[in-house]
């Protein structure tokens, strides 16, 4: 499988308003938000604040940093890509879902990701080993849609399978950790379930285990 990284205009904007617009119970995206491009967002149809969105960012779209962070996501991932297929092959125990995933540059540090067009999002304002670590954990997500969704949707739930899908991107800290250099954080109200994930997969370093040990312990969590 490869990885090949691109910008999109359209996206990235159509990005830019939904973070503006977004609700999550696990993170506030709006407080990475200028209050200008609050403003010109908040509570408006994307089609009407299009072109003054366009315009607010056109300093950075017309400058050379999208087309350099490009070149340089692009060649840094091209030298850990083999690697970090066959572990993810490894690890979760099924083939890789596609033969070509697209990261999709953005202004928002909202990283949104789409299972149909296996597709995700990665922020220009990361370094380039936080936009590894991005690409890593949005393929997992990918992944783990393709392959473990439907089985642990049935048993626990769509908001308890979609709390499992996100903090199981800790393994990225036990098991790739040396090819991308930075760790991943997950969010707060995650820490315990990715604690308990963490210690499971140290004890039996085997997938289906520690799927079926984390469907147990958030059928027995409020």
């Amino acid at each position: 499988p490869k990885v090949e990284f691109k910008f999109d205009k359209e996206k990235d904007l159509k990005n830019v308003w939904e973070t503006c617009n977004f609700e999550s119970t696990w993170y506030d995206f709006k407080k990475n938000v200028s209050s200008r491009v609050l403003e010109i967002c908040q509570k408006k149809e994307f089609e009407d604040i299009k072109k003054e969105l366009e315009e607010y960012y056109k300093p950075v779209y017309n400058s050379r940093i999208i087309k350099i962070s490009l070149n340089a996501i692009n060649s840094t991932w091209s030298v850990i890509n083999n690697e970090f297929f066959k572990r993810l092959e490894k690890i979760m125990k099924k083939p890789i879902c596609s033969e070509k995933f697209t990261g999709y540059l953005t202004l928002s540090t909202r990283c949104p990701y789409n299972t149909e067009e296996k597709r995700f999002m990665f922020s220009l304002f990361y370094s380039i080993p936080q936009m590894l670590q991005v690409t890593a954990h949005e393929i997992m997500h990918l992944q783990f849609h393709d392959t473990y969704w439907k089985y642990v949707e049935k048993e626990i739930g769509k908001e308890k399978t979609g709390d499992l899908k996100e903090a199981l991107t800790v393994l990225i800290n036990l098991e790739f950790l040396d090819i991308l250099f930075a760790r991943d954080n997950g969010y707060e109200s995650h820490k315990e379930l990715r604690h308990f994930i963490s210690n499971t997969w140290k004890k039996h370093k085997d997938f289906d285990i520690l799927i079926e040990k984390c469907i147990e312990f958030m059928k027995n969590s409020n």
